[in-house]
């Protein structure tokens, strides 16, 4: 197995969080168009904006949080030339919870939905720590 496949479901992850960034600037743009924003108070305070900025501003936020442990895990795994089918299955399918819950969150916002498919990706990453847990101890 080619250990730098890993790296794909990282790029897709990063192409993510770039692509909230785009709708991030879109909204804000929308907002300041259609005068829905406090100019006094954008720079330094989020509740000046409306309630779509805010949603993407906050799955951005959520982009920096549990994706950084993926990033570290995939690096690990490589460094330890541990990638393996099941971590590459296990690497595609956080990014595939990561896909719906921005999907949610910028989206309908549905909170129960939306943290089922946060625990369902933080499972993928508990599963990707245990092999490299397992991969640090048989090293």
């Amino acid at each position: 197995m080619n250990a730098e496949w890993i790296f794909w479901p990282v790029l897709a992850q990063l192409l993510l969080t770039f692509w909230v960034f785009v709708l991030l600037v879109r909204c804000k743009n929308r907002a300041l168009q259609q005068g829905t924003v406090d100019p006094q108070r954008r720079a330094l305070h989020d509740d000046a904006w409306p309630d779509d900025v805010l949603q993407v501003s906050n799955n951005i936020k959520n982009q920096f949080q549990t994706p950084v442990l993926f990033y570290v895990l995939c690096f690990m795994l490589w460094a330890l030339n541990a990638v393996s089918a099941l971590a590459l299955v296990l690497a595609w399918a956080y990014v595939a919870t990561r896909l719906v819950h921005m999907y949610i969150h910028t989206g309908s916002n549905y909170v129960p939905a939306r943290l089922r498919v946060f625990k369902i990706g933080v499972l993928v990453l508990l599963l990707m720590l245990l092999l490299g847990a397992r991969a640090v101890w048989l090293a």
